[in-house]
C-alpha cells in the first residue's frame, strides 16, 4: 500500500514538474508572451543598408572623404541583434510589393539566423519578433493571400496589413495567416524555410504556427493599420474582427490625409518659394483620427500601437493608452525603447 502511494505521489510530482517545465518554456515569438501579460512592447525598424552620404562636392574634389561602402546583410544582422532591448525587428520594404521586397528580406533573415536570432535553450525561441508590412489586401484578395503565405514561409512572426478599409478585408487577411485545418486558407503542404528559422521540424512548426489569440498556443500575430478616411469610417467594425493582435492608426499617412493645398484668392493652389504647392495641415482633425482608432481599440479590448520617433512622444502616447511602439533605427529610437521599458515597468 505504501509502495502504491509512493508511486502515485512520485507520478503526480513528475507530472507537475513536467507541466512546470513546459509552462516555463519561452514562446518562440517573444511578442506573444508580452501581449498575454499585457506588457508594453517596443521595437525598431531594421537598420538601413544604404551608405552614408560622402564623396567630393562638385568643384571641390578633395573636400570630403568618399562614402563608406553599403552594409552587407551580415553587417545589418549583427547590428540589429546587438540592440537587445528591442522586442521586435520591423521591416516595411514590402508595403509597395512583396515580390520586389521579399528576396532582399529573405537574405537578411538568413543573416539574422547566422548571427544568433534563434536561441535554442531552454527551448527554441527567437530573440526578436520579426514584423513585416504586407501590400494592401484589397482588391485582389486571392493574390494577397498567396503573398501572405510566402511571407510566413520565409519565417516571419508578424504581418501588418496596411491601408485596411473594411472588416471583410481584414478577415480575409487573417484567414490567409491560418492553415486550412484551422479555418484559414494557408496551404499546409508548403512551409518554406520557416521551420528551420524557428528551430523546429515541419510537423512542430505546423502545430506552433497558429494565429494568436484565435489560437491560444499560436506564435503568429497580426497587426492591422487604419490610415484612410474609409478605414476611419469603419474602424469600429475593423477593431471588432477577432484575431487582430494590435491595431494601429497610420499616423504618417493620416498626416497626408489631413493635409490639403492652400488656395489663393483666385481659388488656385498657392506655390511656395521652392516651387511646390503650399499645404495646410489640419492638426486637430489628424489628432481626432488617432484618438478615434485608440477609442476603438479600448472598446474592443485590442492593444493599440503607435509609431514614435522620440521618447517624449512615446511617453505622451503611452499615457493616452497606446501600448505597442515602433521607432526608427538610431539613437532616438534607442532612447525611445529604453525609456519605454522604464516607464512601462519592464524588468525583463
Amino acid at each position: 500500500m505504501r509502495f502504491r502511494v509512493a508511486v502515485m505521489v512520485a507520478g503526480v510530482s513528475m507530472f507537475v514538474g513536467l507541466a512546470a517545465v513546459e509552462a516555463a518554456k519561452p514562446r518562440i515569438n517573444p511578442m506573444v508572451a508580452l501581449l498575454e501579460q499585457r506588457q508594453p512592447i517596443f521595437g525598431l525598424y531594421a537598420p538601413s543598408a544604404r551608405a552614408g552620404r560622402g564623396g567630393a562636392r562638385r568643384g571641390a574634389p578633395d573636400a570630403s572623404p568618399p562614402a563608406p561602402p553599403a552594409k552587407t546583410p551580415a553587417d545589418l544582422a549583427k547590428e540589429t541583434l546587438a540592440f537587445t532591448a528591442s522586442d521586435f525587428i520591423f521591416d516595411g520594404s514590402m508595403e509597395d510589393g512583396v515580390d520586389r521586397g521579399l528576396p532582399a528580406y529573405t537574405e537578411y533573415l538568413g543573416a539574422l539566423s547566422e548571427a544568433g536570432l534563434l536561441i535554442k535553450e531552454p527551448s527554441p525561441h527567437l530573440s526578436h519578433a520579426l514584423v513585416v508590412k504586407m501590400q494592401e489586401i484589397a482588391p485582389d484578395v486571392a493574390n494577397a493571400s498567396e503573398l501572405i503565405g510566402r511571407q510566413l514561409n520565409a519565417g516571419v512572426t508578424t504581418i501588418m496589413f496596411v491601408g485596411t478599409k473594411s472588416a471583410a478585408e481584414v478577415d480575409a487577411g487573417l484567414k490567409a495567416m491560418r492553415f486550412t485545418s484551422r479555418g484559414g486558407t494557408r496551404d499546409e503542404h508548403t512551409v518554406g524555410n520557416a521551420p528551420k528559422l524557428w528551430g523546429l521540424s515541419e510537423a512542430d512548426y505546423r502545430k506552433r504556427a497558429g494565429l494568436w489569440p484565435l489560437d491560444p498556443d499560436g506564435e503568429l500575430v497580426n497587426w492591422t493599420i487604419v490610415e484612410s478616411q474609409a478605414g476611419l469610417a469603419h474602424v469600429r467594425e475593423i477593431a471588432a474582427v477577432k484575431g487582430i493582435g494590435v491595431l494601429w492608426p497610420g499616423a504618417g499617412t493620416l498626416r497626408q490625409v489631413f493635409s490639403s493645398p492652400k488656395l489663393g484668392a483666385d481659388g488656385q493652389p498657392e506655390i511656395g518659394a521652392n516651387g511646390r504647392p503650399v499645404t495646410v495641415f489640419d492638426a486637430a482633425g489628424w489628432e481626432q483620427a488617432i484618438q478615434q482608432v485608440l477609442s476603438a481599440c479600448k472598446e474592443f479590448n485590442v492593444p493599440c500601437g503607435y509609431p514614435s520617433n522620440t521618447a517624449e512622444d512615446m511617453e505622451m502616447r503611452y499615457k493616452q493608452g497606446f501600448r505597442v511602439f515602433v521607432g526608427g533605427w538610431g539613437e532616438n529610437g534607442f532612447k525611445m525603447v529604453r525609456h519605454g521599458r522604464e516607464i512601462g515597468g519592464r524588468k525583463d
